[in-house]
C-alpha cells in the first residue's frame, strides 16, 4: 500500500527542475490519486 493511495494531490514543479506534468505522469501509477491542481512555477 502506497502512502498516496486514495489521496488528493497539489504538485508545484519547477521550470529548471522537474515540471509539473512529469510529476502528473508518475502519480497517475498510483491508484487512486486525485490531482486537484498542477502547476510549474519559475522560483527566481
Amino acid at each position: 500500500m502506497n502512502f498516496l493511495e486514495n489521496k488528493k494531490v497539489i504538485v508545484v514543479g519547477d521550470r529548471d527542475g522537474v515540471p509539473g506534468p512529469a510529476i502528473d505522469e508518475c502519480l497517475k501509477t498510483v491508484n487512486g490519486v486525485e490531482i486537484v491542481f498542477s502547476s510549474t512555477e519559475c522560483f527566481v
